[in-house]
């Protein structure tokens, strides 16, 4: 079969003919539909992540958003079946240890993020592997197309399971989001449809613009404001701070931005994961979070049980992770498009759907 193929760090990605998965006892192999295109492959590509535990080698298929067809089954799997289409979180539980069991499968102790290891090879490529297909494969209702449901596996997930589990978003509280890349417009669309009022901060007009089409009662573009904080304060009743702030990016200046854009008992929720530059690590104002009780919260992924909430809202047109999608491209086309995800340019989602 054709996949796309990791050379190492900053080298170009070739698609070349690799030999098919092998179907894991308790899994499904799944024919490809579509894909989304992460910046978290960016991410892997420039070679981040290794002080994280996930560093990449060659020969590696990235992908891990993506949508398809059941076309092998295990002998263990007992609810799924051929032509079955399905969907599944980026990161692979096992579905057996505490968090599991308690219904966090997004912090299973053993968990696997698709595409980002050896053995959980991705779905750049005519077909992918799902183990533990009863704990991680999601049907998928015979509604949605499948180029909507590509971005939800990641930033979408992340960001839905964030504002909508991870923090407390509700009618009329003030959210800000920093970052408006694929995983800050999923953040802003949610928190609308949560009835929040809205305030996205970035550099690009052309994401702010989109931004504001998703949902973003107020933007904030970084190089026309001197202090992005206060800025975002000044929307806020009485400037006193955002009740919830996003950092959706991972560099340093926008995390510290979110959470002194916050006021007393305000929530930052960090989505973003940080760059070779920070390696993890980021001063943050640590007095004044004490001083005012704000919180430091991570989102991390979605369990699967969590899609049908996301199902319901599609169905009901409160929420349309559609209109996040900012191009449809071919499995030749995935090499670039991820090297050009350093230039900060994409506005949304690029799916892969030609295979």
């Amino acid at each position: 079969m054709r996949a796309v193929v990791f050379k190492g760090a900053k080298e170009p990605m070739q698609v070349e003919e690799v030999d098919r998965p092998d179907c894991p006892a308790d899994g499904v192999v799944v024919e490809t539909e579509a894909c989304g295109v992460c910046r978290s492959d960016w991410h892997a590509w420039m070679g981040d992540w290794d002080w994280f535990g996930v560093p990449a080698t060659e020969g590696r298929i990235f992908g891990h958003e993506p949508v398809g067809t059941v076309v092998e089954v295990g002998e263990k799997v007992q609810n799924f079946s051929e032509g079955d289409r399905v969907t599944n979180p980026f990161t692979l539980a096992d579905g057996t240890c505490r968090q599991c069991q308690s219904g966090h499968h997004n912090r299973c102790e053993r968990k696997m993020p698709m595409g980002f290891l050896d053995f959980s090879p991705g779905a750049y490529a005519e077909e992918y592997p799902v183990r533990a297909a009863d704990t991680n494969v999601i049907k998928l209702p015979d509604h949605i197309d499948p180029v909507e449901v590509a971005g939800l596996g990641c930033r979408f997930a992340t960001a839905f399971h964030g504002i909508s589990q991870r923090v407390d978003v509700g009618p009329g509280d003030w959210v800000a989001v920093h970052g408006c890349g694929g995983v800050g417009l999923s953040a802003i669309h949610t928190a609308d449809a949560l009835g929040a009022n809205v305030i996205a901060v970035d550099l690009k007009q052309e994401a702010l613009d989109k931004a504001l089409e998703l949902g973003a009662d107020e933007t904030v573009k970084v190089d026309e404001v001197q202090d992005v904080p206060q800025t975002v304060k000044g929307f806020t009743p009485r400037s006193s701070g955002a009740d919830v702030s996003v950092d959706a990016l991972g560099i340093a200046a926008t995390l510290q931005n979110s959470i002194n854009s916050l006021g007393p008992g305000g929530q930052h929720l960090q989505i973003g994961l940080t760059t070779s530059e920070e390696q993890g690590e980021v001063a943050i104002p640590v007095d004044t979070m004490v001083y005012d009780e704000r919180e430091f919260v991570g989102s991390y992924g979605m369990p699967p049980h969590e899609y049908d909430a996301i199902f319901r809202m599609m169905e009901t047109g409160k929420i349309d992770p559609g209109k996040i999608v900012s191009e449809t491209i071919t499995l030749e086309q995935v090499p670039d498009t991820i090297a050009s995800m350093g230039d900060y340019d994409t506005v949304g989602i690029p799916v892969c759907n030609e295979f």
